[in-house]
């Protein structure tokens, strides 16, 4: 239906049909980006903590990481996320250390903590980047030892291990092929758990005939989900491709939901992506593609988006302008 809509709004314009004809197109347009964004939001209601966690990565951090409380409220109204379930989150990652308070009078405002700072900073390479240096065949093992290590420790450091991509390749054995070493170091420090484990890179032989450590890509990682889940977010996302470009079609606030959305949907799937390298995975992969698509898309939506943010949270041009430097960083096409 989207898509139909908007290719009758091109051929209208394209036609250079008379000015009551295009603007009924564009209206046609507006009313399908409102529904769209309707059935997004009702098909998968984001959760107000992680949206907001998402909207500071995003949004937030290139503007300086910080954010008044009114404005974070504003920019979630849109979303159906009340100022109840916004506080609610924020009190939560303050406890979480993700995020801790200022105080401005009567108001209040948030920031990143420098623990915050460095885990966006580790999403950020998985998100916007996504270019891993060339894989030289060696792997990572990670060894927790039997004992010395209590089940809390070691219950939290799979959690993290696995959420970084590595998997467990046998009993007390985790292992990547190509890890994020700062992430990996990140996780050590924060579980105090640097002395606790024995870490090593290693390069298979051969030598004996064994089974080669690129077999347990298919028994240990579990890409059936990983590809389904890029699927879910095509059928979901395929049709913004084909928004209008031309600010007056959308407005600013949309635009700022469909770019949060797309992010939002997008990191979930990433964050849980090992990230092996292409030599490791099926040619071609559908991750690589997704990656494209959100580039595309993101671009189209970044300009309107952003003045729609600035307007919320009250920028000035210098810092309008200082936030566009890192922005048309990300994913290399902007």
């Amino acid at each position: 239906m989207i898509q139909e809509l908007l290719h009758r709004r091109k051929y209208c314009i394209t036609q250079n049909w008379p000015l009551g004809t295009a603007l009924f197109a564009v209206s046609t347009t507006r009313q399908t980006i409102r529904k769209w964004i309707q059935h997004a939001l009702a098909e998968d209601p984001p959760r107000a903590k992680s949206l907001v966690v998402t909207i500071f990565g995003d949004a937030i951090q290139p503007h300086g990481g910080s954010i008044r409380l009114k404005g974070l409220i504003d920019l979630l109204a849109p979303f159906g996320i009340n100022h109840r379930l916004v506080r609610t989150s924020v009190f939560r990652l303050v406890r979480d250390h993700w995020l801790h308070p200022c105080r401005h009078g009567r108001e209040s405002s948030y920031q990143l903590t420098e623990s915050g700072q460095r885990r966006f900073a580790l999403a950020y390479d998985k998100i916007y980047r996504r270019h891993p240096p060339e894989w030289d065949g060696c792997w990572t093992l990670v060894a927790l030892p039997v004992n010395g290590i209590t089940r809390e420790r070691r219950a939290r450091l799979r959690k993290e291990f696995e959420w970084h991509g590595l998997r467990q390749l046998m009993p007390n054995l985790f292992g990547h092929p190509q890890i994020n070493w700062a992430a990996l170091e990140e996780v050590l420090d924060r579980l105090n758990a640097r002395k606790k484990l024995i870490t090593c890179q290693v390069v298979e032989s051969g030598a004996l005939g064994t089974r080669g450590l690129a077999e347990l890509v298919r028994s240990s990682w579990n890409l059936s989900m990983v590809i389904k889940a890029y699927r879910q977010f095509f059928r979901r996302f395929s049709a913004l491709e084909e928004l209008p470009s031309e600010s007056g079609a959308i407005s600013p606030e949309e635009r700022f939901v469909i770019r949060t959305l797309l992010i939002h949907a997008f990191r979930r799937i990433v964050l849980h992506d090992p990230l092996l390298p292409p030599e490791l995975l099926p040619n071609p992969w559908i991750g690589t593609e997704a990656y494209a698509y959100v580039a595309r898309v993101y671009k189209l939506n970044l300009a309107g988006s952003e003045e729609h943010l600035n307007a919320t949270i009250g920028s000035t041009p210098a810092e309008a302008k200082m936030a566009g430097t890192p922005l048309r960083e990300r994913f290399r096409l902007l």
